[in-house]
């Protein structure tokens, strides 16, 4: 099994016939996972210009690539040392409900404990920016993950399976503190990371569209069918307007002096989930159970980004965004 980065999303798909199996995290499908992974880095393909540098447009890609360039621009933004040349980085700042990873002071050093839920690339990263309960309140540390246990089948879904996300468990980790206490989360750059998590939904949308795209130019599909082309030509032309906007506001307002960061990147996120699932039903009435059972490809990506929109708090998030529209106004 071999693992390649797809051209189009940058999502990480393995290239066996059938699907990787859930939760299956052998020594095959890791070092396949960090092979890929560490040849995107050494090759440039990473990158990518920071956030509101003048170039947001062009930062892209997906979950192992998507966390690394993520963690690149916190490290520059909250004014911590430059990573090792080659390292492979990942975020790790997820904290639902469950096991909690705390950290504590250990003769004038950081230490964490605990368990950290949804790792990605968990066997495939050199380092971390992980974030950590301490007593002064929520943390973001730097950690190598030399040392650190992923917990074998805690992801058993075939959805995003090569992302390599597994919980990891903490004991008596030494970690180096980036930034203060809420640092992560008040930075400008925390909302604008938001916007990038939407473009990699994007570029998965555009994959599967792509599908219908192929068959429609490929033979006769119908005019029902066409109609549904024309619904996701639509939904994926506005989502990439949105996000082009978004990019062009970001690098006109990269420290959110105007304060709509948190606002825009609500707005940018819910349409381009609804867009995301909106194309995903169209290719999937268009074309039926075909492209599901015979493209293992399609199948897959399928898989990956029904996975991946979850990310999106959906009501919740909605009800974030209305409230800072009934705080702050709105430009329409």
């Amino acid at each position: 099994m071999s693992e390649t980065v797809h051209p189009e999303t940058g999502l990480l798909a393995d290239a066996a016939d059938g699907p990787v199996v859930g939760g299956m995290q052998g020594p095959a499908v890791a070092e396949a996972v960090a092979a890929a992974f560490t040849a995107a880095i050494e090759s440039g393909r990473l990158d990518l210009p920071l956030p509101g540098r003048g170039h947001t447009r062009e930062r892209c890609g997906a979950r192992l690539a998507e966390g690394h360039a993520d963690a690149l621009a916190i490290l520059s933004e909250l004014g911590a040392t430059v990573p090792p040349d080659g390292s492979r980085w990942a975020v790790w700042a997820a904290q639902p409900p469950g096991p909690r990873l705390t950290a504590h002071q250990d003769h004038g050093g950081w230490r964490l404990d605990g368990i950290k839920q949804y790792c990605s690339g968990a066997h495939s990263c050199s380092h971390a920016l992980v974030t950590a309960t301490a007593l002064d309140g929520d943390r973001l540390f730097a950690v190598s993950t030399h040392g650190l246990w992923p917990i074998p089948g805690t992801w058993r879904a075939i959805g995003m399976a090569a992302s390599d996300t597994l919980d990891v468990s903490f004991d008596g980790i030494e970690a180096e503190p980036v930034g203060g206490p809420g640092s992560y989360t008040a930075r400008p750059g925390f909302a604008h990371g938001g916007v990038g998590v939407a473009a990699c939904w994007y570029g998965g949308a555009r994959a599967v569209g792509g599908t219908l795209r192929d068959a429609a130019a490929g033979r006769d599909v119908g005019p029902y069918a066409l109609a549904d082309l024309g619904a996701v030509d639509l939904a994926l032309h506005t989502a990439r307007t949105a996000l082009d906007v978004a990019a062009a506001e970001i690098d006109a307002d990269p420290a959110d002096r105007q304060d709509g960061g948190r606002r825009r990147a609500l707005r940018v996120r819910a349409l381009v989930e609804a867009v995301a699932t909106e194309v995903m039903r169209r290719v999937g009435q268009a074309l039926g159970a075909g492209p599901l059972c015979r493209d293992g490809a399609h199948s897959r990506r399928v898989a990956d980004l029904t996975v991946y929109l979850r990310q999106h708090h959906s009501e919740r998030d909605l009800a974030q965004l209305g409230t800072l529209v009934a705080r702050h106004g709105a430009a329409w």
